[in-house]
């Protein structure tokens, strides 16, 4: 077998029906062509297998349910041999030390900007009606800490309509959220027009500006690490204006009553292209009791009245939550990320990623339950390939 990584590469994409994609700055077509874009890692010298392989068969034993490298590589020697082809390989398949040692030395932040720009393109190719909005916060791989080491930080960019990851970033010990946040928007492509919603670390006038200039917007949260603004929030005539949104329903065992106003700021708030500030008052109870638990929560936005209404904003407000319910906890209870024991090199982080491009595939196919799709593609090994190339 050829040890060239690019006549290889070719051979193996021709076979996928992909062409080998330029080095360039591209958007890609498929996910292979994506993959193809990842620099490899290894030497080039007796390297038996190409990088693209043995990504895509890390991608289709996640997306049939493996959670280890050993999983995957089970995937890949009980593959039946038809599919072994279709994947590019011949008689043999990549081993466990093989997998192990590529999924823990390639750069992940290459494999993240690869995915996100593929993502990125279905998006924009699907035009899904209404304002773009995505929601940014972070997660601890927990399960990855090894000794006294910190557990890897990773910061995800999640669209709140199709639940798909836009972007990853990884945030290390010398650094904090706060500093990776622009890096990360600038993997999500276009930003005009988009809506950003985060948390209230978020909350800084830097992010603004920085949206600002890329035309787009934020909705953040306001609490104590702003306390200026948060005063200032909290002064404003509140019993003067009338509720805006109303909603009533149970979540998590309670009631919950959740009351949204809404007032245009014209000036004198401490913060850069404020349009209008959210007062959000959520009252809750235990079935059978009649004394309410009261909350109230601030928020600011830089959309003006006419292109966000006090509705809008109490969807979008609570819509920035998916990012938990539909990537992190996935993450943690479908694919038990932080039971896992990887530790290794770039392991960690390159699981990860890999973890949300199966949430996006799977999402962008159509399915809500992620884990009842693992589980028909558990079923259906044919499936998996069929996922990974969009081929019926």
């Amino acid at each position: 077998m050829s040890s060239s990584p690019t006549v290889l590469a070719g051979g193996q994409l021709a076979l996928l029906g992909r062409s080998v994609p330029a080095r360039a700055a591209t958007v890609p077509e498929g996910l292979l062509d994506a993959l193809a874009q990842v620099p490899d890692p290894r030497d080039p010298r007796g390297r038996r297998y190409s990088l693209i392989p043995v990504l895509a068969i890390a991608v289709c034993a996640m997306l049939g349910g493996a959670r280890s490298y050993a999983a995957i590589a089970e995937w890949a020697a009980d593959a039946p041999p038809r599919l072994r082809g279709r994947l590019g390989l011949g008689g043999t398949v990549p081993d466990l030390v093989t997998i192990w040692r590529v999924l823990t030395a390639v750069d992940p932040a290459a494999l993240d900007r690869a995915i996100g720009a593929w993502v990125s393109a279905r998006l924009t190719a699907m035009r899904p009606p209404g304002r773009r909005v995505v929601a940014v916060d972070g997660k601890t791989v927990r399960g990855a800490r090894a000794g006294d080491g910190a557990a890897p930080h990773l910061l995800a960019c999640l669209d709140h309509g199709t639940g798909v990851v836009l972007a990853q970033a990884a945030v290390d010990g010398k650094t904090n959220e706060i500093i990776m946040f622009t890096g990360l928007l600038d993997q999500a492509g276009d930003l005009s027009g988009v809506l950003v919603t985060a948390d209230a670390l978020h909350a800084q006038r830097e992010h603004a500006t920085w949206l600002h200039g890329r035309g787009a917007h934020y909705l953040v949260t306001v609490k104590g690490n702003q306390p200026g603004l948060l005063r200032q929030l909290k002064s404003l005539p509140w019993k003067d204006v009338p509720a805006g949104h109303v909603s009533e329903g149970r979540a998590h065992g309670r009631i919950e009553k959740r009351i949204v106003k809404v007032v245009t700021v014209t000036a004198g708030l401490a913060f850069p292209h404020a349009a209008q500030a959210i007062q959000i008052t959520r009252k809750t109870r235990r079935p059978g009791s009649r004394r309410p638990r009261t909350e109230t929560s601030y928020a600011i936005t830089s959309l003006p009245a006419a292109q966000a209404h006090p509705d809008q904003l109490a969807g979008w407000i609570r819509g920035h939550w998916k990012i938990e319910n539909q990537l992190h906890w996935v993450r943690d209870v479908t694919f038990g990320e932080d039971a896992s024991t990887a530790r290794t090199g770039t392991g960690p982080h390159v699981m990860a990623t890999l973890r949300n491009l199966v949430i996006s595939i799977l999402r962008l196919a159509g399915h809500a339950s992620i884990a009842r799709a693992l589980r028909h593609a558990a079923r259906h090994p044919d499936r998996a390939f069929r996922l990974l190339t969009g081929r019926k």
